[in-house]
């Protein structure tokens, strides 16, 4: 524990790059999808709605986990943000997997709204994902590497609160990004 919590900056940066990459080299095709073992198309067709309905499960379960720790349930408010975040990997892996075989979906919506809604939700969207991933990683290698009694002296409680936000805007913009996507157009 107590090497974890001496790296806890350098073990964020770490594992924000590999989580970035990832993402990155799926979206812009840098990993051949031959890698990969191909699932049936019901299957694939299906990942977006499993990933709107894990996004919506991962909303209730931190805005449940802020909530908790509110009310000083400590204990419930852990097993929730790790639910979230086990809720998080689920989606990436789901995306990840999805945007590797089939690469980006395409907005069939007016070309105006695409310009002037989809897109800039689609960029806020994204740039509160990246921003959020190292806030979600450090907050997490905080209350991994300290004891609950000496967390509120660390930088836990300013993380947690920007983290969660940050996470809760990105999860909701993602929806509505499906729901143009796959619902409306």
């Amino acid at each position: 524990m107590n090497r974890t919590r001496d790296r806890v900056p350098e073990l964020t940066g770490i594992l924000t790059a590999v989580s970035l990459a990832l993402v990155f080299g799926a979206v812009l095709g840098a990993i051949p999808p031959r890698v990969l073992p191909r699932a049936p198309e019901s299957a694939l067709a299906a990942i977006p709605h499993l990933n709107a309905a894990i996004s919506a499960a991962a909303i209730v379960t931190i805005v449940t986990g802020i909530r908790a720790i509110r009310n000083g349930d400590v204990e419930r408010h852990r097993r929730l943000m790790v639910a979230a975040f086990g809720l998080f990997g689920a989606f990436l892996i789901l995306y990840l997997y999805r945007i590797t075989l089939e690469g980006p979906t395409d907005f069939a919506g007016p070309a105006a709204v695409e310009s002037f809604v989809y897109l800039p939700l689609l960029a806020v969207h994204i740039l509160l994902a990246i921003v959020a991933i190292p806030m979600v990683y450090y907050t997490l290698l905080l209350a991994a590497s300290y004891p609950v009694a000496e967390l509120p002296a660390t930088n836990h409680p300013k993380a947690g609160k920007l983290a969660a936000g940050l996470w809760l805007v990105s999860f909701s913009l993602g929806i509505v990004v499906y729901a143009m996507l796959y619902l409306v157009w």
